[in-house]
């Protein structure tokens, strides 16, 4: 693969852009809902509205620009904005455009987009590793301001324009689980985002992977935390059931096997991919048992939510991307959490 600039690699590096907390959306809300929630993410001093992008639900630049004239200080990130859904010059040119609006608030979060999200939309998503790296090489190139001229696997651009606006200061960060990805990210990205149940020694071990490949290069490192405060140990149950639920869904899967093995958690991923895939939720949500949301999310009451955001902070992360949380008073009352952390 031959990839080049106009004048070069780009040299912009963002300023410190993360902060120890932000806040995940996403997109079954409605737009006003969507306000609402970023301003109490904003008054509870959240740095980052991280917006999802999933197919078939609502759109993530639409909702960005939403929260981003909902709030005043909030940075917005798009995530994990797919380049096969989507390709890099158009995503470079929405965050752009977004900053040109907004400037200093916004983030633009690649991924390779989730497997049945895609296979719903009849996407298919090829040679990702070189597929994500050439779109981060594009997407910086682009927003550094130059006209990129890429022969690569997946994208080729003859480096024939720029971006209309010029250079806009967007750092992009790529969500990543696997080795390969994490090296990707370390060499090329502004940032790293783990997936979601990602525990704290396999934080450090993704960390150290990504470190490895940045030699000394600044990458900011953030990571989706499901998290559910619980006000009363009689009402534990309950708050915590959207976090079992969302555990389910990821931790069934077989990449996640290094993180289980790392967190020495005992899960049949086989039986939780089986019982998820028929429905049978109950069952389901019987394997993910106390210790399991103990070692891969954050519920609790307020001394334990802080208590597992010190352990994941100091597992190495810039930011804690809370996800999960049901609504203001959610928000309100984890943020507050945080701050004993």
């Amino acid at each position: 693969m031959l990839c080049w600039l106009t004048s070069g690699m780009p040299t912009y590096t963002p300023p410190p852009w993360t902060s120890r907390f932000g806040v995940t959306l996403e997109g079954r809300e409605s737009l006003a809902e969507i306000a609402v929630l970023a301003r109490a993410a904003e008054a509870g001093g959240a740095g980052t509205f991280w917006v999802a992008s999933h197919l078939f639900l609502r759109d993530p630049i639409t909702m960005a620009l939403v929260v981003l004239g909902a709030t005043t200080r909030l940075r917005v990130a798009l995530m994990a904005m797919s380049p096969y859904a989507m390709h890099p010059v158009h995503l470079a040119m929405a965050a752009a455009t977004l900053a040109e609006l907004h400037p200093g608030r916004v983030v633009l979060c690649l991924g390779a987009g989730a497997p049945a999200d895609r296979e719903a939309a009849g996407i298919a998503a090829p040679q990702p590793a070189k597929a994500l790296r050439e779109a981060l090489l594009l997407c910086r190139g682009l927003l550094a301001g130059e006209a990129v001229k890429l022969d690569g696997d997946v994208f080729r651009t003859p480096g024939q324009r720029s971006l209309v606006g010029g250079a806009a200061a967007v750092p992009v960060v790529l969500a990543a689980t696997r080795p390969a990805m994490l090296r990707v990210a370390g060499r090329h990205a502004d940032g790293v985002l783990l997936s979601g149940g990602s525990a704290p020694a396999y934080i450090r071990q993704c960390l150290d992977i990504v470190g490895e490949a940045a030699a000394g290069r600044s990458v900011a490192s953030i990571s989706l935390v499901y998290a559910a405060p619980v006000a009363s140990a009689p009402g534990r149950a309950a708050a915590i059931a959207g976090v079992r639920r969302r555990l389910a869904l990821v931790l069934r899967g077989a990449h996640h096997a290094p993180n289980l093995a790392a967190a020495g958690t005992v899960l049949d991923q086989a039986r939780l991919m089986a019982l998820t895939q028929a429905n049978d939720w109950n069952a389901a949500l019987e394997l993910i048992t106390p210790q399991v949301v103990t070692n891969h999310a954050a519920a609790g009451e307020p001394a334990e939510l802080a208590e597992a955001f010190t352990t994941l902070h100091a597992a190495g992360l810039d930011e804690v991307a809370l996800a999960a949380l049901t609504g203001p008073a959610d928000i309100l009352a984890t943020l507050e959490a945080g701050t004993r952390a």
